[in-house]
C-alpha cells in the first residue's frame, strides 16, 4: 500500500537586474535549502520546479507539506542567482496547482 503524499505549491516572485532561467532559480533555492538544512533536510522537502515564467519572473515550486516552512525560509534566504544579486519573494502558497494559478493570475 502506498501512502498519499500531501504537497504544497509555492508561487515565487524573482527580482533582479538580470533575466534568469528556471534552472538557475531552482539551483539557487536548492543550494539555499542544503546550506540551511543539510542534505537530509533538503531530501525531505522533495523540492521540484513546476514552471518558470521568464516574462513575469515568476516560478512555481512543489514541495512536501511537512517541509513547507523549510522551503519558504530557503526561498527568502536567497540573495543571488547565478552570481548575480537577486531577491526571491513567496507570493502565494496553495494545496493545488489549479487554485495557485487562478490566485496568482491577479498578481503583477
Amino acid at each position: 500500500m502506498t501512502m498519499y503524499v500531501r504537497r504544497r505549491y509555492i508561487a515565487v516572485k524573482v527580482d533582479g537586474n538580470k533575466e534568469f532561467n528556471g534552472k538557475e532559480v531552482f539551483n539557487a533555492v536548492w543550494n539555499s535549502l542544503t546550506r540551511l538544512f543539510g542534505e537530509h533536510g533538503a531530501s525531505l522537502a522533495e523540492l521540484s520546479l513546476i514552471e518558470y515564467n521568464q516574462e513575469k519572473r515568476q516560478a512555481i515550486f512543489r514541495c512536501s507539506h511537512k517541509a513547507l516552512d523549510m522551503v519558504k525560509a530557503s526561498i527568502t534566504a536567497v540573495t543571488e542567482v547565478s552570481n548575480e544579486k537577486a531577491c526571491l519573494h513567496v507570493a502565494r502558497v496553495s494545496g493545488t496547482l489549479k487554485s495557485l494559478r487562478t490566485r496568482t493570475a491577479s498578481l503583477k
